[in-house]
């Protein structure tokens, strides 16, 4: 299983870092993405090849970056079915409506995916603690993977993070601390964690591999597309590393020569009570601003601001995607379409795709005959409350 991994570069300023040491931000400040040998892989394997491997995340080995098969931490994430809702979508005008089920991987999230690379890595590179801030999923997956591969992994979490969550990190054995505020107030306790006991940084996008793991959510949609892209996707952004993953994903595909055509254009939906990506998208801008006041029932849409919103912005012009703010009440009724009309169970953050997928249908930015691919990235029953 060798590592076709060239280096580490900063998308911002251009440098290149070593991936053989561990690494966070870009002395520049910006976060670093994996860059990988596509020649080489493309010599080396074919997608047919891939095809025929067992049915995890892992079938994508050679666009990942753990290069010895002992250092991969896998539970059996990845490989979610992309499910084809067709009454829901005759109902809402978009017959070609797709749900890519992320909350049937372990822990109940597509945050395995990030948290399975993410702890591979660090095994692999001797780290032995690791610290984060999450809304509460992400966090629990990390525990999860972390407990999997003997990583003590330290959490911090709003007092008022998902109930379910806060348990996980119990069972699993990490150490959870709780704060008053926002993950933003969780990482800046994280912080002075780090400078005092020295663990590693692994909040988002300030450790180079979550994304990697989160790539292959583009990697299964065009695998299960029959090696093609759909019209659209539209992912749910709170940091927005699925969508930044995502986006790399079909441009590797494409210099593969794996899928033809234009990549799928790139949608985001935020809540209304928190959507700085939207509110940056609508006024041209390249980053965007801290946004006061956070509020929403999707816990993990409840990020005031994301490292990554340079590269989300980038993702979604360079695609001729869009980005659209939904209310809490639209989706808690799409929640309740998704369960009622589809029988999907679907995390509040996941029913926001569905809700924006409505709202865009009914302003004629998505057309009756697009193919659609939502990403429903966890499962209902993370969230009990909301149940």
């Amino acid at each position: 299983m060798p590592s076709f991994v060239t280096h580490l570069a900063c998308p911002r300023c251009g440098r290149r870092h070593d991936p053989r040491v561990p690494q966070n931000l870009c002395s520049c400040g910006s976060p670093l993405l994996v860059e990988y040998d596509l020649e080489a892989v493309g010599a080396d394997v074919t997608k047919e090849a891939v095809a025929a491997r067992p049915p995890d995340m892992w079938r994508y080995r050679e666009l990942l970056p753990v290069g010895d098969p002992a250092d991969a931490v896998s539970l059996g994430e990845g490989c979610t079915p992309l499910l084809r809702p067709s009454e829901l979508g005759a109902r809402i005008g978009i017959p070609g409506l797709r749900v890519k089920d992320d909350g049937l991987n372990p822990t109940g999230t597509f945050k395995a995916r990030g948290a399975s690379c993410g702890i591979s890595m660090a095994r692999a590179l001797g780290i032995e603690e690791v610290a984060l801030p999450s809304a509460g999923n992400a966090g629990a997956a990390w525990a999860c993977y972390g407990a999997a591969a003997g990583i003590t992994v330290h959490v911090a979490m709003p007092r008022d993070a998902p109930a379910i969550a806060k348990l996980e990190c119990g069972l699993y054995g990490a150490e959870l601390t709780l704060v008053d505020g926002l993950i933003s107030d969780a990482g800046r306790l994280i912080a002075e964690g780090i400078a005092e006991h020295g663990w590693f940084d692994a909040s988002t996008l300030k450790e180079p591999y979550r994304i990697e793991g989160k790539k292959t959510l583009g990697l299964e949609i065009a695998e299960q597309l029959g090696w093609r892209s759909p019209n659209a996707v539209v992912y749910p952004a709170g940091g927005g590393v699925g969508l930044i993953g995502i986006w790399r994903a079909f441009a590797q595909l494409s210099a593969l020569g794996w899928i033809q055509g234009r990549p799928p254009r790139l949608v985001v939906t935020q809540a209304e009570g928190c959507a700085p990506l939207v509110k940056a998208f609508a006024e041209g801008k390249d980053v965007s601003e801290y946004w006061e006041g956070a509020t929403t029932i999707a816990a993990g849409l409840r990020v005031p601001h994301a490292l990554g919103d340079f590269l989300v912005l980038r993702a979604i012009r360079e695609t001729g995607g869009t980005a659209v703010a939904v209310s809490d009440d639209a989706i808690r009724e799409a929640f309740s379409l998704l369960g009622r009309e589809a029988g999907i169970s679907a995390a509040p953050e996941g029913a926001a795709t569905l809700a924006a997928a409505i709202a865009l249908r009914e302003r004629g930015e998505l057309g009756a005959d697009d193919e659609v691919v939502l990403v429903n990235t966890g499962s209902a029953l993370k969230y009990p409350e909301l149940l």
